[in-house]
């Protein structure tokens, strides 16, 4: 299956990150912080000390389909510059059960949206085509993915939940 491929491609798209490495965990729930555009993604606390300012993420079509190419788009303003040794931290869930639980290396996947490390101080626009395997079972699936400089500066974090229904018939 490429969900594993897609996720940090989607991911990646808005240079992520994931609350549960945050040390500032609220016992509070907080309002969700849609990220703009047409996208399932939100905030995982507000976004005030990112590096990542994302301008917007575009999913086509939104929700992603089984089955169908997911067309990503995106754009935004890194404050500072990203250099090699950031870190992807990825969760995925389908319904509870945790599927995926893994940290990357940022650089390893900047290439597959065309960027390479170090991503530069400035603005950042890619559109990245992912075709999605049919067979990608019923449910809804969480990610949780938190973007970390080599400083252990946040980069970006992020949630978005996405329920596959199947593939539609045309």
């Amino acid at each position: 299956m490429q969900l594993p491929h897609l996720l940090p491609a989607l991911l990646l798209t808005t240079l992520t990150s994931a609350s549960w490495f945050d040390t500032k965990q609220s016992a509070l729930a907080e309002e969700p912080l849609p990220v703009p555009g047409d996208n399932p993604l939100t905030y995982c606390h507000k976004p005030d000390d990112y590096i990542l300012d994302i301008e917007k993420v575009d999913l086509a079509p939104n929700p992603p389909l089984a089955g169908k190419n997911l067309t990503i788009t995106a754009s935004g303003t890194l404050s500072e510059r990203v250099d090699s040794g950031a870190k992807v931290h990825l969760e995925v869930k389908y319904g509870l059960i945790r599927i995926l639980s893994t940290v990357v290396d940022l650089c390893d996947y900047a290439k597959e949206v065309g960027e390479e490390c170090p991503l530069e101080k400035g603005e950042l626009e890619f559109r990245k085509d992912v075709e999605l395997p049919r067979e990608i079972p019923h449910g809804k699936y969480t990610v949780l993915a938190d973007v970390i400089t080599k400083e252990e500066k946040k980069v970006t974090c992020l949630t978005a939940t996405v329920i596959f229904k199947g593939e539609k018939k045309d």
